[in-house]
């Protein structure tokens, strides 16, 4: 008899309780897919017959996206590609409140409608209290947008050539806000842009003057630039984006700017991510004077803005809560993660794989605090572990043919996930 006619039927390979459970848990779709794919193995003589409905199980996702968690040892702390900062434990429960239905614009005292992220919204304002108002929309593109949309619309904007940046993927800043119908009125050169140049372009015709962190790179040498302070009397609003996030001071990083140092210098507006180093949920976060914000907030373009019930909730844990993973390992001490890396390696060594800890340099990354590097430690192992350990969803870096796992960007919890995938890479290599 011809093996494969032994395949079992799909609707008997559903009836399987732990298929059914699944198929509940994660929807048919995805259970029936798993299904099929391990049918085909069967034909194929890769599997069993009888061994289906065990391989379709094994097959399934834990849950019903196809986002997959990883390990980010890549010593890069807000890296893009990897989600840019991990939420918190407290964000991640504020989000599972809110999944369901929330009074996200619903005054529980009155029965009416109320103000749309009151908490998220006071809690940005209680963390930056330089800001007059305050106000929450999809990332710090969106925030930008909008404002040269309200402000600059049929306009100019006055922004020096050297803050001309490119934000990454290809999205180029000039393009961003030529979309909106604003004019770019650029001054100055690449490397050094004066008061003098902004003050001879503003005219009738301005709607504001942009001020733009190149959050990305450094121009280094025969360098000036306006400060905020200057830019400030010059008559027209000053909108500053300081890309990153930090909304006060860190010693850590003193040439990053803040939103409470540029408000303070007299920006009418400031705008930043809410996903680097706040720590928090892509967001993109506008500060600022009263009249400005209420004039975006009103404006029909920031329906299409505003963030959802899940990106409020996680805003409002992140600002109220405890120090976020991305702001522990921007402060994380090197000692203990040079602890770490040692007790990690010689574990590993004492199985005889070749790991060593080393002392290495990690990065700020996701567009901030560009060639700062951080003081970090590392396990190295030979580059051939790379490709097994990313197939565990651990994702490292390759240096010099070694594949450093760098722990200042992990989460202590993960060593022992570390350890467990080294090992089980370890068959493979």
């Amino acid at each position: 008899m011809d093996p494969r006619r032994l395949v079992p039927r799909t609707d008997a390979v559903l009836a399987d309780p732990r298929l059914r459970e699944a198929a509940a848990r994660l929807g048919r779709a995805i259970v029936k897919a798993a299904v099929t794919s391990a049918q085909q193995e069967a034909r194929e003589g890769t599997i069993a017959p009888s061994s289906v409905a065990d391989a379709a199980f094994a097959a399934l996702p834990d849950n019903a996206t196809g986002l997959r968690p990883v390990v980010n040892a890549t010593g890069v702390l807000l890296h893009t590609n990897l989600g840019r900062a991990p939420l918190s434990d407290a964000a991640r429960a504020a989000v599972t409140t809110a999944s369901g239905c929330a009074d996200v614009e619903y005054d529980l005292a009155t029965g009416r409608r109320g103000p749309r992220g009151a908490g998220a919204l006071a809690a940005l304002s209680a963390a930056c209290p330089a800001a007059e108002a305050v106000q929450v929309v999809n990332n710090n593109a969106a925030a930008l947008v909008l404002a040269a949309t309200a402000l600059a619309a049929g306009r100019e904007i006055v922004i020096g050539r050297g803050e001309m940046v490119e934000i990454g993927d290809g999205f180029r800043l000039p393009d961003l806000l030529t979309s909106t119908g604003a004019r770019l009125r650029e001054v100055g050169t690449t490397n050094r842009t004066v008061a003098r140049d902004y003050a001879d372009a503003i005219g009738p015709d301005t709607g504001f003057v942009l001020k733009v962190h190149p959050s990305n790179f450094r121009i280094e040498g025969f360098t000036a630039e306006t400060s905020v302070n200057d830019l400030a009397g010059l008559g027209v609003p000053v909108v500053v984006d300081i890309g990153s996030g930090l909304l006060a001071p860190d010693p850590v990083l003193p040439d990053e700017p803040d939103a409470a140092t540029a408000l303070s210098a007299g920006a009418a507006l400031v705008t930043a991510s809410g996903d680097k180093l706040l720590g928090g949920p892509q967001a993109g976060l506008l500060l600022g004077r009263r009249d400005i914000v209420e004039r975006l907030r009103r404006h029909p373009l920031y329906r299409a803005l505003r963030v959802d019930k899940l990106t409020l909730a996680a805003l409002e844990a992140t600002l109220r809560g405890p120090r976020p993973p991305a702001v522990q390992m921007l402060h994380a001490d090197v000692t203990d993660v040079r602890r770490r890396a040692e007790t990690l390696a010689k574990d590993l060594a004492a199985t005889g794989i070749d790991a060593l800890a080393i002392d290495t340099a990690a990065a700020v990354g996701g567009g901030g605090a560009p060639g700062v590097e951080l003081p970090s430690a590392a396990v190295s192992l030979p580059a051939a572990y790379e490709s097994p350990l990313r197939e565990r969803r651990v994702i490292g870096r390759l240096d010099s043919g070694r594949l450093l796992l760098d722990l200042r960007s992990t989460d202590p919890a993960d060593d022992a996930t570390l350890r467990t995938a080294v090992r089980a890479a370890r068959e493979e290599t």
